[in-house]
């Protein structure tokens, strides 16, 4: 019997005698933190995750919701929980952007990622009786800083989205000013934002201006 062999069937031999002291994975509930708010869409789509693995490991899941800084009190308490299987929690979009907007060190390298179960698109969205996409972009160029976007968070997926629609038809996103829904740590509702002045710095070029 070669060296190989021998260490092969210590090995396993080994697992055999340990495995009847080994727990069954999962042997108690496990907790999913999710780090939006109750009832939006990051909530809902986690829910019915922990339905869904609550059947197919027959433990209870349990979904805590930690909120606030814009996604940072919930992805940072993910990021500090053991990684003994039994904390498990949703990253969104929001994680790539922390480190960029100033806000958090967090980025993908703090996780071990399991699976993507959701992707949502962005849209823009008015009134039934408001403005088509083209009227709605002449009109932030005519008057710039009279119309505001609101959404979630300061450099979330849905600000993201609007200056990337601003930034690719020639329009300073400062034109059309983001207002955030969620606050960051330390930051108003609305701070910094209202009419939105031209001066003598550069802006780049409207449609409308030829």
């Amino acid at each position: 019997m070669t060296l190989m062999k021998k260490l092969a069937g210590a090995l396993a031999l080994s697992v055999l005698a340990v495995a009847p002291a080994v727990a069954q994975y999962p042997d108690h509930a496990i907790n999913l933190i999710v780090p939006w708010a109750a009832g939006g869409g990051t909530d809902a789509t986690g829910r019915i995750v922990a339905t869904l693995l609550e059947k197919e490991l027959g433990q209870p899941v349990n979904v805590i919701n930690r909120t606030g800084g814009g996604g940072i009190v919930g992805h940072t308490e993910i990021s500090y929980s053991p990684p003994d299987g039994y904390t498990l929690g949703v990253i969104t979009t929001e994680l790539s952007m922390y480190h960029w907007t100033g806000v958090s060190p967090l980025n993908y390298s703090n996780y071990e990622a399991l699976a993507l179960f959701n992707a949502d698109p962005e849209a823009v969205y008015v009134r039934t009786d408001g403005p088509d996409i083209d009227a709605l972009l002449e009109e932030i160029c005519a008057n710039p800083g009279s119309i505001k976007a609101s959404g979630a968070n300061l450099g979330g997926m849905a600000h993201l989205g609007w200056a990337g629609v601003l930034s690719t038809n020639g329009i300073d996103p400062a034109d059309a000013p983001w207002v955030p829904s969620r606050r960051r740590f330390g930051q108003p509702a609305a701070a910094g934002f209202g009419r939105h002045q031209r001066g003598d710095h550069h802006h780049a070029r409207c449609p409308a201006d030829g």
